[in-house]
């Protein structure tokens, strides 16, 4: 499909000749009115800024409970794997608190992984991702690999007045 703007003349016709098109065919007139109330695509929206405070929040959250930053900012290369692994659970224990205190997660499919199934054209891009070998338009027909996950629902704390997000963790003076 060329995407050089027509001139005016070239306008005019394609006008013309649209018009006696979409008066003589249903199923082109039903194309059209579908392509006039889709949103352009040539008009992307500009990307937003995301606000930090919940994400520092949450990893202010997840340092308190599960010390999570000090293990990600460790370099475990010097440990066995049996004392990475068991710092690795108490890891995990926190963070699924921290999740499951903060946050109700629920699968995006509720189909099992595994169960074969049928993206319809219009499905939802940001919420299922095709991968493998896609060719063509939708629908497309497969299998779940992944249910994904969403949030459901947020409940992160109130923040006190003041309270410094960009301080995951106190410096700890020992006295």
């Amino acid at each position: 499909m060329s995407t050089a703007k027509p001139s005016l003349m070239g306008r005019i016709s394609l006008a013309l000749s649209s018009f006696f098109r979409i008066v003589a065919n249903p199923a082109f007139a039903a194309r059209v009115g579908a392509l006039d109330s889709a949103p352009p695509a040539a008009e992307a929206q500009p990307l937003q800024q995301a606000a930090p405070d919940a994400a520092l929040q949450l990893l202010g959250l997840l340092q308190r409970e599960a010390r999570f930053i000090d293990f990600i900012q460790e370099d475990v290369a010097a440990y066995s794997d049996a004392d990475v692994g068991a710092a690795s659970r108490v890891v995990h224990e926190g963070c699924r608190k921290v999740l499951r205190e903060n946050f109700s997660i629920g699968p995006v499919r509720d189909e099992a992984e595994g169960s074969h199934v049928t993206l319809a054209e219009g499905f939802d891009a940001a919420a299922n991702r095709v991968t493998g070998n896609v060719v063509g338009e939708p629908p497309f027909s497969g299998t779940i690999s992944h249910r994904g996950w969403q949030v459901l629902e947020t409940r992160l704390p109130q923040l006190a007045a003041g309270h410094d997000l960009h301080i995951l963790a106190p410096a700890e003076v020992e006295l």
